[in-house]
């Protein structure tokens, strides 16, 4: 055969990798996290591995949806240029590297690194210019299940043997062992922030400590929208005591007249109303029910493989940390249209 023509090379589409994406992914900053624990100075044995290449490493783990950190190691073992991308040269680390690494940084670490990226990606997002000095002007809210990587405790089937932490409770296709996230999504689906807790929690028993995380990152919401889940008048009054309007669509209840201003469930998805109201109610749930489908499909959402709660909010912080650094990597090579296309760097 022939060499390919050159109108073909030309329509041949440019596709990006890992190494785009680290490359254009400045870890400087937070040093100090990354660093917590290590010996840097004086005499001793220096630090065979950069924990900057650690974390480049568990990134890379949820771009390429790789089930398990041994298989990460493989992976990293035989394949030299997975190597290179994240920093390593000729060896890597074992599994129980990465472990340590998670228990000297901690959730608190994960968290402040998560934010500290979350921060990059709004000062970088020129499609939404007021969100880079914290000003989000609508938001969406919803929780999703996490399946948990445990076994029930055949003493008690309400909890997990091997994840004591993890509780059974009502997910998508019945119930289940695990935990629960909680995201809060911008208009474009971005996400703001989330929060993990046991299955078997309620989800409007955690919209105070989200918020409060979010909100304390001088962040501010002007309006809320999520679905009749978190038709509470305790949500109400927390959103009214952080000046958050909301649009929260009220349950038919026997013997309750819902008021004509509010949206009301028809048909158990659909919701009847204000006209306005219905226009942003559904547009805000789409892009939050669009970002739990790419973390699951696109981010190894689902996939966790460690246990604890704590442990379950440093994987959901990973996945978030993706989406935020595809953002800051779109648009450090000048292509801001990719900055959710997670699939372009994988």
């Amino acid at each position: 055969m022939g060499a390919p023509t050159s109108s073909f090379l030309m329509g041949k589409k440019k596709i990006g990798s890992p190494k785009l994406l680290f490359k254009n992914l400045d870890l400087t900053p937070i040093h100090p996290i990354l660093w917590t624990g290590l010996h840097q100075y004086g005499p001793g044995r220096p630090v065979e591995y950069q924990p900057e290449w650690d974390l480049r490493a568990l990134l890379l783990r949820q771009l390429e949806q790789i089930p398990y950190v041994k298989d990460l190691v493989k992976r990293l073992r035989r394949n030299p240029y997975l190597r290179k991308v994240c920093g390593y040269e000729s060896r890597a680390p074992c599994e129980a590297h990465f472990s340590q690494m998670k228990g000297r940084i901690g959730a608190e670490g994960f968290r402040i690194i998560e934010a500290w990226l979350r921060r990059e990606a709004l000062r970088l997002r020129r499609s939404q210019p007021l969100s880079a000095v914290g000003l989000v002007q609508a938001a969406g809210l919803d929780g999703t299940s996490l399946p948990a990587w445990s076994s029930r405790d055949p003493h008690d089937t309400r909890r997990g043997l091997g994840d004591p932490d993890a509780r059974l409770g009502r997910g998508k296709k019945g119930f289940i062992l695990g935990y629960q996230s909680l995201f809060l999504v911008d208009i474009e689906g971005f996400p703001l922030g989330h929060v993990e807790a046991p299955l078997n929690v309620n989800e409007k028993q955690l919209v105070e400590e989200l918020l409060d995380g979010v909100l304390g990152e001088c962040i501010e919401v002007e309006l809320l929208a999520a679905d009749s889940q978190f038709e509470s008048q305790a949500v109400f009054d927390l959103l009214e005591s952080l000046k958050v309007d909301h649009i929260i669509a009220w349950r038919r209840l026997k013997g309750r007249e819902n008021p004509p201003d509010v949206l009301s469930v028809r048909d158990r998805i659909d919701v009847e109303g204000p006209e306005w109201k219905k226009a942003i109610y559904k547009r805000l749930r789409a892009v939050v029910e669009g970002f739990n489908g790419r973390a699951k499909s696109r981010l190894a959402y689902e996939r966790l493989t460690w246990q604890g709660l704590g442990n379950t909010s440093i994987h959901v912080g990973l996945v978030l940390m993706v989406a935020y650094a595809v953002c800051i990597a779109a648009y450090g090579i000048g292509r801001p249209e990719l900055r959710q296309s997670v699939a372009f760097f994988a």
